[in-house]
């Protein structure tokens, strides 16, 4: 399966996006509540509609920029925020993404609808794209899935393996307010650069 550009665009242009709950995941806003600084350069690659930028924006939290590589679910947040900046919206692929310095990423979503053969590659340009002692946080999903995905699942050692070295793990266990049907596989993570 080619989890292109044109496979995400469709996927968006027929709605079949099961995985968009509608709204920033109550774990992830549980996190953004506790967040102080307005000023905190915040990006969330495979944002999807993004909700989850949605809700930042709406905070104060203007540095906050958004990439997918589908247009559609870009256009869909510009439509609900329409003063949200356009040079903010970046249509392109991840790892074609340039801009580094952030502060903060979020994950929603977005690890496991990559090809698991990604999964290195995504924690090291994660890296890059952070500044030091800059955060990864988010939902990793906690559970096996379909090899035929997205989603792509996976487990807490599996994870480790993939960050551990690269990141200074702060925060991996088990999400306590996740929306139902993700109840116990999801981790809510902290990860350091």
């Amino acid at each position: 399966m080619d989890l292109n550009k044109t496979y995400w665009n469709n996927r968006y242009n027929d709605n079949k996006v099961g995985w968009d709950i509608g709204y920033v995941s109550p774990p992830l806003k549980a996190y953004i509540d506790q967040l102080t600084d307005k000023e905190t350069k915040i990006l969330i690659p495979g944002a999807g509609n993004g909700h989850e930028a949605e809700y930042l924006f709406s905070k104060g939290f203007t540095n906050t920029h958004v990439i997918d590589i589908a247009a559609r679910p870009l256009k869909n947040l510009k439509e609900r925020v329409p003063s949200f900046p356009d040079n903010q919206l970046v249509h392109t692929d991840f790892f074609d993404f340039k801009p580094s310095g952030f502060d903060l990423i979020l994950e929603q979503t977005f690890f496991c609808a990559l090809d698991p053969s990604l999964r290195k590659a995504y924690a090291s340009k994660m890296h890059d794209l952070l500044k030091a002692k800059g955060k990864l946080a988010g939902l990793l999903f906690d559970a096996p899935f379909s090899s035929d995905g997205p989603p792509f699942g996976g487990n807490r050692e599996g994870y480790r393996a993939i960050f551990d070295g690269i990141f200074s793990i702060k925060v991996l266990e088990t999400a306590y307010n996740s929306i139902e049907p993700r109840k116990g596989n999801e981790l809510f993570f902290i990860f350091e650069k």
